[in-house]
């Protein structure tokens, strides 16, 4: 295991039994992660950073309000894409695309961001969100141990998590979506873990697709994450397109 996933050494896992159950496994981790008051005493936050793929660097942002709301920015050489859920409704901007407009998002994407938009995340209050959780017993990741969780979200598709065996975080997650008949696999490898608001948070963040070399992941490394800042729910909001200006009347 490399030395960054070390860093948080939590007593909240020790070994566990081999008779343990899923319900106990993710007690332990919402326990490594902070506690679920402080869990829960968290309603926004703001995390800033970069993301690097190849030799394309990019400004990233991403705002979120307790339970469902999601705004995320993604800036390069001055153009800003925009994706957002108001709870309700995803849109998106895409000036990459020639767009100017807000745009309602597609099935697929607005699948991915309703997902990315659960605030506390799937495995609090998983009962009430109607997801099915399974103790797989161990895995590997980079060639040591893990303890593997998987996670039915109601929509269907799966998340396997990989805990560490000290801390009790985790440090990867591979999801299956089913999108119209096919399986799109991802892995989301996750580390540097640090504490806001007696909450941890990872700060690295490296995904892509299951057979991907990892070469070709995209990084996000994160410069700052605030909890309970103050956020205008507007945001989050749709904006209406204004109507075009029509020209000086000739005289």
């Amino acid at each position: 295991m490399h030395n960054i996933f070390r860093i948080v050494v939590w007593t909240a896992c020790p070994l566990l039994l081999t008779g343990q159950t899923a319900e106990e496994l993710v007690a332990r981790n919402l326990e490594a992660r902070g506690g679920i008051e402080k869990i829960r005493a968290i309603k926004t936050l703001r995390m800033t950073g970069r993301m690097q793929q190849g030799g394309l660097v990019a400004r990233i942002a991403r705002t979120s309000m307790a339970p469902h709301l999601l705004r995320q920015t993604f800036t390069v050489q001055g153009m800003t894409q925009i994706q957002a859920y108001d709870g309700t409704l995803g849109w998106q901007i895409s000036p990459f695309e020639g767009r100017k407009d807000a745009e309602l998002l597609g099935e697929d994407d607005l699948r991915g961001i309703v997902e990315d938009a659960d605030f506390y995340g799937p495995l609090v209050d998983y009962h009430s969100k109607d997801n099915r959780i399974e103790y797989l017993g161990h895995g590997i990741v980079d060639g040591d141990d893990a303890y593997r969780l998987k996670v039915t979200l109601a929509n269907g598709d799966i998340l396997n998590y990989y805990l560490d065996p000290d801390s009790c975080l985790e440090i990867r997650i591979e999801k299956a979506e089913f999108v119209r008949g096919a399986v799109i696999e991802t892995v989301t490898n996750m580390g540097s873990y640090k504490k806001v608001a007696g909450v941890y948070f990872p700060f690295s963040v490296e995904f892509g697709g299951a057979r991907q070399d990892s070469d070709t992941f995209s990084k996000v490394t994160l410069d700052q994450v605030e909890a309970n800042v103050e956020v205008d729910a507007a945001q989050f909001r749709m904006p209406v397109a204004q109507p075009a200006r029509s020209g000086a009347k000739e005289r």
